[in-house]
C-alpha cells in the first residue's frame, strides 16, 4: 500500500473533527504522492521545485499515472502547484480505484432521506496496514490526516516534523497551506452566497 491509500482508508474509517472536504482531502492525497514519489526517488525537490529523476514503475498504478503526469521542463512544478493540478478531483479517483479493488465497500447511511452509501474500508490487509501506521502515530500520515481535519484523541495537537526530512516537511506545510486557502475560498463564496440571497430577500 501507498501513503495516499492508506490516509483515504484513515479518512473512511475515522471519525473527523470537523467533516473532511473532498478538495481538502484530494490537496492531502496529491501531498501523500509526492512524499511516496520522493521515498521511490522518482522525484527530488529543489527549493520548492519538484524535480522528476528517472522514471520508473513504482509497483502501484496511481503512483506510476502521477510519475508520467510531472513537468519534466524547467523551471519545473513548485510543490503549490503540483497540489493544485494533480489534486484535482484526487479524492474520487482512489475512492473508486480502492471500490474497485475491493478495499471500500459501500454502507447504507443511516436516517438519511435518500439511500446513499458512504464506502467504508473492508477488513483486509490493506485496511490492518493502514491501521497500524495510524495507531503507531506515523508522523507522515498523522500531518496529512490533520491537514483535513483527522486526528486521534490520544495524540498530541500538532504531529511532530521531528522525524521528517526537509523535502517531506516542506510538502506538509504546503499541503497545509492549500487546504487553509481553499478553506478561505470556500468560506468566501459562502459569504458572497448569502449576501446575494440577502439582496434577493431585501434584507
Amino acid at each position: 500500500m501507498t501513503t495516499p491509500r492508506d490516509l483515504l482508508l484513515v479518512a473512511m474509517g475515522m471519525e473527523a473533527s470537523r467533516p473532511v472536504e473532498q478538495g481538502d482531502l484530494s490537496l492531502a492525497l496529491a501531498g501523500a504522492e509526492a512524499i511516496d514519489l520522493l521515498d521511490h526517488r522518482a522525484i527530488r525537490l529543489v527549493d520548492d521545485r519538484i524535480v522528476p529523476s528517472h522514471p520508473s514503475a513504482t509497483g502501484d498504478r496511481l503512483l506510476d499515472e502521477a510519475v508520467s503526469s510531472l513537468v519534466r521542463q524547467e523551471p519545473y512544478e513548485s510543490v503549490d502547484d503540483w497540489l493544485w493540478r494533480r489534486g484535482r478531483g484526487l479524492s474520487s479517483v482512489y475512492r473508486d480505484a480502492l471500490v474497485a479493488e475491493g478495499q471500500l465497500t459501500g454502507q447504507r447511511a443511516r436516517r438519511m432521506l435518500f439511500r446513499s452509501r458512504k464506502p467504508v474500508p473492508v477488513d483486509s490487509s490493506a485496511h490492518d496496514q493502514a491501521a497500524n501506521r495510524w495507531s503507531s502515530h506515523e508522523p507522515v500520515l498523522a500531518a496529512l490526516a490533520a491537514a483535513v481535519g483527522i486526528q486521534d484523541s490520544r495524540t498530541a495537537d500538532s504531529p511532530s516534523m521531528a522525524e521528517v526530512d526537509d523535502a517531506v516537511a516542506t510538502i506538509l506545510a504546503a499541503v497545509n497551506g492549500a487546504v487553509i486557502e481553499l478553506g478561505a475560498t470556500r468560506q468566501q463564496r459562502a459569504i458572497e452566497a448569502s449576501a446575494f440571497d440577502n439582496i434577493w430577500r431585501g434584507e
